[in-house]
């Protein structure tokens, strides 16, 4: 059997206030922090609502509180990441022309 085609969504997270207060800290040491927070956040969130194996996040985005993971339409038409209630928005990559 084939494997379903993956292709990369954007995530984005709904309002976090411990991100917040650690992206205000602009140092090296409040950056790495803040990247160390957001990447574990996020792995979790995948891990809650997605089979292992069947997704890859290929990077947490800090300016934004969200990340990219390449996943299957199907696992995004089920609306199990879209329903969830720390995420705010799932937008398909578009690449422009």
């Amino acid at each position: 059997m084939a494997k379903p085609q993956q292709e990369v969504y954007f995530v984005f997270m709904n309002f976090d206030p411990v991100y917040e207060r650690l992206r205000a800290d602009r140092t090296k040491q409040g950056s790495a922090t803040l990247d160390a927070y957001l990447s574990q956040k996020h792995d979790k969130l995948l891990a809650k609502l997605l089979q292992p194996d069947t997704y890859w996040k290929k990077s947490s985005l800090a300016i934004v509180d969200g990340f990219a993971v390449e996943i299957t339409d199907a696992q995004v038409t089920a609306s199990v990441l879209r329903s969830a209630k720390e995420v705010r928005v799932v937008e398909k990559n578009q690449e422009l022309a």
